[in-house]
């Protein structure tokens, strides 16, 4: 699947709850089957800048794609992550950096969360996009 039909179906699903209280409860759900990262890659240097919670992520490329692993201690911030590694996972680094984010707006999610955990979200994606950037660079 390619990264917008990935949003859609993320779209499609948060759209079948009533509440944010259920989608809490989805998104911590999805947390827990989240690929956690390997405790070799838990290290200073993977942990987000910018989030309130402790967020690791580790990418490496797999055939021209990376693969993304991650882990948080909170259990909000693990299902936000979960969600971004569901849509940028196995993508090639050019989607990546190609993909727009609009599908976090139409679910709702930033307009739902504390201003902080939102500026973790938005740093989330940018750590994302800059693994992208640096494989790209690496593939060119």
């Amino acid at each position: 699947m390619n990264i917008q039909e990935i949003q859609n179906e993320i779209i499609e699903e948060f759209s079948m709850f009533e509440d944010w209280e259920e989608r809490y409860q989805y998104m911590i759900d999805l947390g827990k089957t989240l690929p956690l990262i390997e405790a070799q890659y838990k290290t200073e240097d993977n942990i987000i800048k910018g989030c309130q919670s402790k967020v690791w992520v580790h990418a490496e490329l797999k055939e021209d794609k990376i693969a993304f692993t991650a882990d948080s201690d909170a259990i909000i911030t693990k299902g936000i992550i979960a969600i971004l590694i569901r849509v940028f996972s196995n993508q090639h680094p050019a989607a990546i950096l190609e993909a727009n984010t609009d599908f976090i707006d139409q679910i709702g999610l930033k307009e739902h969360l504390s201003p902080t955990r939102a500026n973790g979200l938005v740093s989330m994606i940018k750590q994302l996009k800059l693994y992208a950037i640096a494989y790209q660079t690496q593939l060119n």
